[in-house]
């Protein structure tokens, strides 16, 4: 009776096990994908702002910025600018610019990284910390949106809060 338990309660684990990206059915992309956050790290401490811009599809170009602030700091932003607005278009053009142009060292840190795909299109999901000249500037979560083009895995889209 103990060995057949054992074996139930055996094969019970190896069925609960979790799920490991060699077992996704899209296990290369996920990798693939995992390169592009790579390089996006190394270029930005590298202020290497050419590879930066390939990472990029180069005919489109959507970037949104949004302040992370409770709707109490957020009113009293705009009591004092009425003209504030809480989402900000941005572009990876200034991005790529800001980084090849800053004398300051530069790093974005990422946590708890999420990338789902289906093979043509992804996304990834962080938690960031973006480090200027040793401190702090911005904490927040970022989002981008991946497709699959003629060559490889771009960032169509990039969303991420602002706040620290």
């Amino acid at each position: 009776m103990r060995v057949f338990l054992s074996a139930v309660l055996i094969a019970a684990a190896c069925l609960a096990a979790p799920v490991h990206a060699a077992d996704h059915p899209h296990a290369a992309d996920v990798a693939a994908i995992n390169r592009v956050v790579e390089q996006f790290k190394a270029a930005i401490v590298a202020h290497d702002g050419k590879t930066l811009d390939t990472l990029f599809l180069q005919d489109h170009d959507s970037w949104l910025v949004v302040a992370a602030v409770d709707d109490a700091t957020w009113a009293t932003v705009k009591e004092r600018n009425p003209k504030a607005r809480r989402v900000l278009a941005d572009s990876r053009k200034q991005f790529v610019e800001f980084v090849q142009n800053n004398p300051k060292s530069i790093e974005e840190r990422f946590y708890n990284v999420r990338i789902d795909t289906n093979g043509a299109v992804g996304s990834v999901w962080f938690d960031f910390d973006f480090v200027q000249d040793g401190k702090v500037t911005n904490r927040g979560s970022e989002t981008w949106q991946m497709v699959r083009a003629e060559d490889g895995w771009k960032i169509g889209a990039m969303l991420y809060s602002m706040g620290k």
